[in-house]
């Protein structure tokens, strides 16, 4: 356990070097702000509660930009490493590779973790300081809101790193980061919404759109934060899909600790058999 804080400790150490977490955390902030005072303008025709618009614009923002975060942090964990012949030299200490892809893990994800709570509590704090009225139960949805990004973002960090350990140099694992992230947050849904409304409703069932989502982490955090809360599917639209997805908060925060771990432990299979 010692070498694996070690390790990520020297990661977080390398991205304060680097401005990575000050860029990350002034560019969450930035976005918070700016959805929180302009997308909470409605709440003064319609009644709503000002931290529940909040919550739905933070979760589209998330949907884009966390997973390109944590794909940038990642891709070139372990052969940019590798390339820099950096990763020789720190194997030469007395540390598995296993805890140097956990150690990293952590690291990456702290950092993430930390610009994502800093970022996007600024502008909530920011909110209840002009008066807002906020109850406890907005806030609560809030922080699960905070505790899923965070989540999503370590989905998308094990994938990085299972593309770190497949490639050979950085070029091709940033090349193919880009195109996981247009995948999943992008043409996945227009493909599936152009199935949908081919099908009209004669073959899929709501079972089958349900096993449907769940291949895509980024609508499995769609239905936790958009469909799954009520004050928030009702300002999102998906009230409607929320009535046909059987699936309660417990099993899609199951689904996403799936999607971490499954490319996770691939890479530590794949880079323990790996020649350096």
């Amino acid at each position: 356990m010692r070498n694996i804080l070690l390790i990520a400790t020297k990661e977080i150490q390398e991205s304060l070097r680097n401005r990575w977490v000050l860029a990350m955390t002034a560019l969450l902030a930035a976005l918070a702000l700016s959805l929180t005072f302009l997308g909470s303008a409605p709440t003064g025709s319609v009644g709503a509660r000002a931290l529940d618009i909040v919550i739905v614009s933070l979760s589209s923002l998330t949907i884009f930009l966390v997973p390109l975060v944590a794909l940038l942090i990642s891709h070139d964990a372990i052969v940019g490493e590798t390339e820099r012949g950096t990763m020789l030299l720190l194997l030469s200490y007395p540390v598995s590779r296993g805890q140097v892809l956990i150690g990293k893990f952590i690291g990456h994800l702290a950092i993430l973790a930390f610009a994502t709570v800093l970022g996007y509590g600024t502008a909530a704090v920011t909110l209840a300081a002009t008066g807002a009225v906020i109850d406890s139960q907005s806030w609560a949805a809030f922080a699960a809101m905070i505790g899923s990004s965070i989540l999503l973002g370590a989905v998308f960090i094990a994938i990085g790193y299972l593309i770190s350990v497949l490639v050979r140099e950085r070029a091709t694992a940033a090349g193919i980061a880009i195109g996981v992230w247009l995948l999943f947050v992008v043409v996945f849904d227009m493909v599936l919404l152009g199935v949908l409304v081919a099908d009209q409703g004669r073959m899929i069932s709501s079972g089958t759109l349900t096993a449907l989502l769940l291949l895509n982490p980024t609508d499995v955090y769609r239905l936790l934060n958009l469909a799954g809360a009520t004050n928030a599917s009702a300002f999102s639209g998906m009230s409607g899909l929320a009535g046909t997805i059987a699936l309660g908060p417990a099993k899609l925060l199951c689904a996403l600790a799936v999607w971490t771990l499954v490319p996770l432990a691939t890479s530590a299979m794949i880079f323990s058999r790996r020649e350096l």
